[in-house]
């Protein structure tokens, strides 16, 4: 018994041996490769992809009358998302639309009255004339009757007959001059309302274009080509105006990474340097970047509350730099990467131009 317990014993020993042997060597040979790597990269695991998501928002209130996406759906730019009741809208426009047509109307009788009147004012015109050369005519009457009088050649009945009809005379005449200039006040009070009347339709018509553009608000389309998100909205839903519908993922734009390098990586950093990306998603995929831009500050600068180092509580702490790459290579490649995915970066040093 005490000899089989010894054999087992070393066997233990050597498979236990033989097993750290492997375990050390499996370690060197990781810590190797982990120093030749950081020997010929830069290298960062805080990094995410990056893609504009944008908001859908609606421009116009009202009750969701049909939805038509679902989240995660692929749309083309101009597709109906959702149509909310544009009844409200409608009536609003056909409102101002017969305020305009009544505003019309209301032009054509002033411009069919200043014709009447410019009418009137001629016949006035004409009166005038008329009445002048009758007062003319009268004076001169009068004035031969006067001498006749003071020779006594016509009685004073006579005389007081010619003033007489002088004075009906100029008092016609004196009333044309005033038909004429109230005419001429009419006309241009007519010409007055009209312009008023012209701005009033200047103004309806940008209501009407208002209201077009409140109709077309009602019906939300895709702005580009792109993925649809999440999803907040159900039809019969009451929304208001400016509220997020669903979110867009941007197709028509490229992606990026933001890689959040330490300050003590960055030095020979250029704009156009290659990089080696591997997401965590896909280990054994690699894709290909490159430097589009590096952040003009740390990435604490730019925090809600940065970090004041005056206060005399100073402890230094390796700040990041955010660096933004661009992702290589065809659409359906790069499609695999998602926003917000975490990836490796490795930038290799023999690129730096020092």
């Amino acid at each position: 018994m005490k000899k089989n317990y010894i054999a087992t014993d070393k066997l233990i020993t050597r498979i236990t041996g033989w097993m750290a042997g492997i375990t050390v060597l499996a370690l060197a040979i990781w810590g190797g490769y982990t120093l030749w790597e950081c020997y010929r990269f830069e290298i960062t695991n805080d990094a995410q992809v990056q893609e504009y998501v944008n908001p859908v928002i609606s421009r116009a209130g009202g009750f969701i009358v049909v939805v038509k996406f679902e989240e995660n759906q692929v749309v083309k730019k101009g597709d109906t998302l959702l149509v909310i009741d544009s009844r409200e809208y409608t009536l609003q426009q056909d409102q101002t639309e017969a305020a305009i047509r009544k505003s019309e109307a209301q032009l054509e009788v002033l411009s069919s009255n200043i014709h009447t009147l410019q009418q009137s004012a001629a016949a006035a015109n004409a009166q005038i004339s008329g009445a002048k050369a009758k007062v003319w005519k009268q004076q001169l009457d009068y004035n031969r009757y006067e001498q006749m009088y003071k020779e006594e050649a016509a009685t004073k009945q006579q005389l007081e007959n010619m003033q007489a009809a002088l004075a009906v005379n100029n008092s016609e005449y004196k009333t044309a001059e005033e038909n004429y200039a109230t005419a001429n006040s009419r006309i241009v009070d007519a010409r007055a309302e009209k312009e008023v009347v012209q701005a009033e339709i200047l103004r309806l018509r940008a209501l009407l274009d208002r209201h077009k553009l409140d109709v077309s608000y009602t019906v939300i389309t895709a702005p580009y080509d792109g993925r649809m998100g999440r999803r907040t909205v159900e039809e019969g839903q009451m929304i208001d105006a400016g509220e997020t519908l669903a979110y867009i993922v941007n197709n028509e734009t490229d992606k990026w990474i933001v890689a959040n390098y330490k300050e003590t990586q960055v030095a020979n950093m250029e704009i156009g340097d290659t990089v080696r990306i591997i997401a965590d998603a896909y280990p054994g995929r690699t894709f290909s970047g490159t430097i589009i831009s590096l952040s003009p500050a740390t990435g604490s600068s730019f925090s809600l509350l940065p970090p004041d180092n005056s206060t005399g509580n100073y402890v230094k702490i390796v700040q990041r730099i955010p660096v933004r790459i661009r992702v290589d290579g065809s659409r359906k490649e790069i499609d695999k990467l998602k926003v917000g995915m975490n990836v490796n970066v490795y930038l290799p040093k023999q690129q730096h131009h020092g």
